[in-house]
């Protein structure tokens, strides 16, 4: 065990990532917003999110004060957006519960909105020094392989014996470089595919390695089919460069954020904007359907373009729609399936 903590201190002394945005000023909030983006984020794709969000938002107070339409903006592209809510949601409560300031025992870290054991243990031990394992996708990849852990690490099993090595290799004295150690070394030399073992300080104590099975783990998790789901999306234009937008409910998918009316592929969707709208269709045709991936399914989306004859004098419930200027910038929380949706529109109609 000291071996493998020594090999990886080495290394990380030389070779490691010391230079990343939250690693500068470093804090227990700006440690924190970067874990929670880091989770099944790469690096490379958060920093420029991260740069942003600690301009717009640089403390607690300024995150638990904005509204969470702010906050999804800032968000948006990032995707998994029960992050941002949840950030939002315990940024709040350490206003609330802990005058602010962002506690420091792990117990009330891990009782925050969005944060588990590792998450938790993360921000302790990078922000402050303290002595907590942590055991995110990384760390798994590299303690199955020296250890050949097998079975997908997703099973209670197997994840207790990952955090029990865990556990028994973080050193007392070093935590924080060695928890940037081995996520360093997961993210930059043991990636999942093509792992760079020739040059990784832990080749000579790798059980994978010396097995010839690197490839072989961690264990894949057992594939099953996901569901397909259609939707109709009604892209409704008012002829004055605005489309109609709707705000999603908090919970499910893409939650809070602004998105177009969706319909069953089999509904009428001439007869919804006549009863939505109080206006009559002067064009309809399809765009190119597309396929945006969740965890749990794939969503099959069927947009449709529609023109109104006349706008409507519907008047449209503020908080939950909008007409979107198609010209204009607004700060809204849109899914990148949106995003795109709202650019083809204005390079169309404008």
């Amino acid at each position: 065990m000291k071996t493998f903590s020594t090999l990886l201190l080495d290394w990380f002394a030389l070779h490691g990532r010391k230079d990343l945005p939250w690693q500068q000023n470093r804090t227990p909030y700006r440690v924190w917003v970067s874990e929670i983006m880091l989770q099944q984020t790469q690096v490379a794709t958060v920093i420029p999110y991260y740069l942003r969000f600690m301009q717009v938002f640089p403390g607690l107070a300024e995150l638990a004060a904005a509204d969470m339409d702010e906050v999804l903006h800032n968000w948006s592209g990032l995707g998994y957006y029960t992050r941002a809510r949840n950030l939002h949601k315990a940024a709040n409560v350490i206003m609330e519960k802990h005058q602010g300031k962002f506690p420091e025992a792990y117990a009330q870290v891990l009782a925050l909105p969005g944060i588990g054991e590792s998450t938790a243990g993360a921000i302790l031990s990078l922000a402050l020094g303290q002595h907590h394992a942590i055991l995110d996708g990384n760390v798994k990849r590299v303690l199955t392989r020296v250890f050949m852990v097998s079975g997908w690490p997703g099973r209670s099993a197997v994840q207790k014996r990952l955090w029990e090595l865990a556990r028994e290799l973080t050193p007392a004295g070093d935590t924080r470089s060695y928890n940037q150690a081995i996520m360093d070394l997961g993210a930059t030399l043991c990636r999942r595919s093509t792992p760079d073992c020739a040059v990784c300080p832990l080749g000579s104590i790798c059980a994978a390695r010396k097995a010839g099975r690197v490839a072989d783990f961690p264990s894949r998790k057992p594939a099953r089919s996901l569901p397909l789901r259609h939707v109709q999306m009604l892209l409704i234009a008012d002829g004055d460069g605005r489309v109609l937008m709707e705000k999603r409910p908090p919970a499910g998918i893409w939650g809070g954020l602004w998105s177009f009316p969706e319909l069953p592929v089999d509904a009428d969707s001439s007869l919804w904007v006549q009863e939505n709208c109080g206006a009559e269709v002067a064009m309809m045709r399809d765009l190119a359907h597309r396929r945006h991936s969740f965890s749990h399914f794939h969503l099959h989306i069927r947009p449709k373009l529609i023109l109104l004859q006349k706008p409507g004098l519907q008047v449209l419930d503020g908080d939950r729609q909008v007409w979107y200027n198609l010209l204009q910038t607004q700060r809204r929380g849109l899914a990148a399936p949106v995003q795109q949706l709202l650019q083809e529109l204005r390079e169309e109609l404008l």
